[in-house]
């Protein structure tokens, strides 16, 4: 039987995230590989020209056709890299150039399948492939994709999401995962398998499996709600209410629920609760101690509740977590 080619381009750009233009040839390579090239994968950069692109990291990289060529092209998979900009407050903001814009969207409109990694999900956005469509991106950037885009279901939970022929995947290292999910879209579970033990990952996660990092970076403008999320974390251990909160800033119930949901888009009790999350993710990594130990000390009182806990925000439980992540000192 002849091998099905399937060619992937690579959008090359100034500025683009370097891991995010080389992960996925990795794992298109090794499935090549474990399939004595019957996968018929070809992968190739793509740019405005053919001269030397600089990524954001700084290395250079050579396109191996231009964007014209590459419109000309029967394309397989369409694969959008992002890249990002960090103010003086240290708060990342993704980048959109309007040329860009519009060479991703004549390719998009000939190919087969269109993916994003990272904060390419903004570039997808903006060509307007994302309208009506729940899809998700780097957690940094979720709020923004959000108010640029309100007519696109933003979660930055997962760590990729297909929509029918278009897939966009979460931060950095996720676009190894969403290149096994095509993987297996295209080959099967089997190859997928065989390709993440060469790479020497955890099997494959699932689409609907959490970035694991908790994002506890939100940024309020109120100093008061500065100083409670201090006071929450150094009292995370112990029994914390909305009473209690608003006791310690002076306001009323109400209106710390307001706050909170104003300031930093939640709930005082979600809130609380990626908190204690985020400790007892860092707990199961670092340390031996009991899963008795860590409900404890991070404020959950009880096994169940931590579990209840890390499956509806990791999809995972504590040992399952553990067994993935733990590192030793």
């Amino acid at each position: 039987m002849d091998t099905v080619r399937r060619l992937v381009v690579i959008v090359l750009f100034d500025g683009v995230d370097l891991l995010d233009v080389t992960g996925p040839p990795e794992v298109f390579s090794l499935a090549r590989r474990e399939t004595d090239d019957a996968a018929g994968y070809e992968v190739v950069l793509a740019a405005e020209t053919l001269k030397p692109v600089t990524t954001g990291a700084g290395v250079r990289m050579l396109p191996d056709l231009t964007f014209d060529e590459a419109a000309g092209r029967s394309i397989d998979t369409l694969i959008v890299p992002g890249s990002v900009e960090v103010d003086s407050e240290r708060r990342v903001h993704a980048l959109v150039d309007p040329g860009l814009v519009e060479r991703v969207k004549t390719l998009a409109a000939r190919t087969r399948r269109t993916t994003s990694v990272c904060v390419g999900a903004h570039l997808l956005a903006a060509a307007g492939l994302l309208d009506g469509k729940r899809a998700t991106t780097h957690w940094s950037t979720a709020r923004q994709l959000a108010a640029d885009h309100p007519e696109i279901e933003v979660d930055a939970d997962p760590i990729f999401i297909r929509e029918g022929d278009v897939w966009t995947g979460a931060g950095i290292s996720a676009c190894l995962d969403l290149s096994l999910a095509l993987i297996a879209d295209d080959l099967g579970e089997a190859v997928a398998l065989r390709v993440a033990r060469q790479l020497v990952m955890y099997l494959k996660r699932q689409s609907g499996q959490s970035q694991f990092s908790v994002p506890l970076e939100q940024i309020s403008a109120t100093r008061r709600i500065e100083d409670l999320r201090h006071h929450i974390l150094r009292n995370i251990g112990r029994r914390l209410t909305v009473v209690d909160l608003a006791e310690y800033v002076h306001v009323s119930d109400r209106h710390l629920t307001r706050i909170f949901k104003t300031e930093l888009g939640t709930t005082p009790h979600a809130y609380i609760e990626s908190v204690r999350v985020e400790k007892a993710r860092n707990e199961l990594e670092s340390s031996d101690a009991t899963l008795e130990r860590i409900a404890s000390v991070c404020g959950f009182g009880t096994v169940d509740t931590l579990v209840r806990a890390f499956r509806r925000r990791l999809n995972a439980t504590p040992t399952e977590y553990r067994s993935r992540f733990r590192y030793s000192r």
